[in-house]
């Protein structure tokens, strides 16, 4: 398996956990607001301004997922030394 292979599997599984992670605390955030306002209606904005900054910080880890998976695809700073040492083992 490659070098290349295996940060391209890294990367995608990476991302697919970080945005499993998010995608149900959303979920959840969502599901408190609304069953909030429906008990009551009179601090809806209260809790709307809540939930837009819970999701702002939820959201905020989706996207470092997001740059560690582009970090590991394009600038990953191994590179050299895994292809250097995939030369000597191959060898």
């Amino acid at each position: 398996m490659s070098f290349f292979t295996m940060c391209v599997l890294a990367a995608g599984i990476g991302m697919a956990l970080g945005t499993l992670g998010t995608g149900i605390g959303q979920g959840l955030a969502v599901k408190s607001a609304v069953e909030g306002v429906s008990r009551n209606p009179g601090a809806s904005g209260k809790i709307l301004t809540t939930m837009m900054i819970g999701l702002a910080m939820i959201e905020s880890l989706a996207i470092y997922a997001l740059v560690v998976c582009l970090i590991i695809l394009f600038a990953n700073p191994y590179k050299d030394i895994a292809l250097k040492l995939a030369e000597t083992v191959a060898k």
